[in-house]
């Protein structure tokens, strides 16, 4: 099978090295190469492009391996040189709308459009680092590169933009506990409690993830304006303790934000479900 590598940074020579090894044809396409690139291009007996060109004509698949802010204009350059039936797989971190944009003009030449994210660190490792794909061709992409040593977890009946979407709401979820937790041990140890803190967050540990975010936005709506004092208690202590907190900040401004809308616009239920709690943050042209 014919492959284009369309950027030879850690992610392009990460793939390119195991779909040469797994007997695939490589096209290999740098604007700048680096001493890496080379390197590569070299182990693998194939020159390096500069720019997408007539080379791609025969082109099954497409791998762009660019940056974010290159996706668009590069599926834009790529598109008048592809067959029709060609497959586009997108390892960028463009924007949702973004790769919308790229699949709708990636169908009106007739190429296939798979929404790509990678959901680790490539250089830990590697082509096992996992992906998550949607769109025309998620399937096709993921049998491709498990026969190269990839990891390719496929979004049923999902569309381009959908994957990146997941893996910025990902990001939305592991950072912001990254930041509360830096907030949190420093404190636990800088008190000499941090071992008595892990037994005290037990319950939590034990609870299933799922249920714990639905019931912490369940009970937000209803108890906001109480746990907003106990918020503002933590980021007082952990003041005095010389640690002033920048995530409780934000936190802070959360609650305040539910709580205004609660003057505003009153719960018609004191024990909502997940679903009507979200309905309810949602709603009106006030919502934040």
């Amino acid at each position: 099978m014919h492959i284009a590598i369309i950027g030879l940074g850690e992610v392009g020579r990460c793939y390119a090295a195991p779909l040469h090894a797994a007997g695939h044809e490589l096209s290999l396409c740098e604007a700048r190469p680096s001493a890496a690139a080379e390197e590569l291009a070299a182990a693998c007996g194939r020159p390096i492009h500069t720019q997408p060109g007539v080379w791609l004509a025969s082109a099954e698949w497409i791998l762009s391996c660019v940056t974010g802010a290159q996706a668009l204009p590069v599926v834009e350059t790529l598109l008048p040189n592809l067959p029709s039936g060609a497959t586009i797989a997108d390892l960028t971190t463009a924007a949702p709308d973004t790769k919308r944009r790229a699949a709708r003009e990636a169908a009106a030449r007739h190429v296939r459009y798979v929404d790509t994210a990678i959901m680790g660190a490539i250089s830990l490792n590697r082509v096992r680092t996992p992906l998550l794909a949607s769109g025309d061709g998620a399937a096709e992409l993921q049998a491709l590169l498990g026969k190269a040593g990839g990891r390719v977890q496929v979004i049923e009946g999902g569309v381009a933009g959908d994957a990146i979407s997941l893996k910025i709401l990902r990001s939305v979820f592991t950072k912001g506990m990254e930041a509360l937790a830096v907030e949190l041990l420093t404190s636990a140890e800088q008190q000499g409690v941090r071992t008595q803190l892990y037994e005290q967050l037990r319950d939590i540990d034990e609870t299933p993830l799922r249920n714990f975010l639905d019931m912490l936005v369940r009970t937000h709506v209803v108890h906001a304006r109480r746990r907003l004092h106990e918020v503002r208690d933590a980021a007082a202590e952990l003041a005095a303790q010389g640690l002033p907190s920048l995530v409780l900040t934000g936190v802070a401004e959360r609650f305040q934000s539910t709580v205004d809308r609660l003057d505003r616009h009153p719960l018609q239920t004191v024990e909502p479900t997940v679903e009507a709690a979200l309905g309810w943050l949602l709603s009106g042209p006030d919502h934040t």
